[in-house]
């Protein structure tokens, strides 16, 4: 049985990782779009527009 050689694993690797980061971006939109979020979301986009009275 032959070892693992550089460019086998640097193969894999780069392969794996599309299909890792793919998944992860789908995740986080899917996250950000997500029905139940918005309420969440909207009051955190006020927050920089609400006067707290402090200057």
């Amino acid at each position: 049985m032959e070892g693992l050689d550089y460019e086998t694993v640097l193969a894999f690797c780069q392969s794996w990782s599309v299909v890792y980061f793919s998944l992860m971006f789908a995740v986080a939109i899917a996250y950000a779009l997500w029905p139940s979020n918005q309420k969440g979301f909207r009051e955190a986009a006020a927050l920089p527009l609400q006067d707290d009275g402090d200057i």
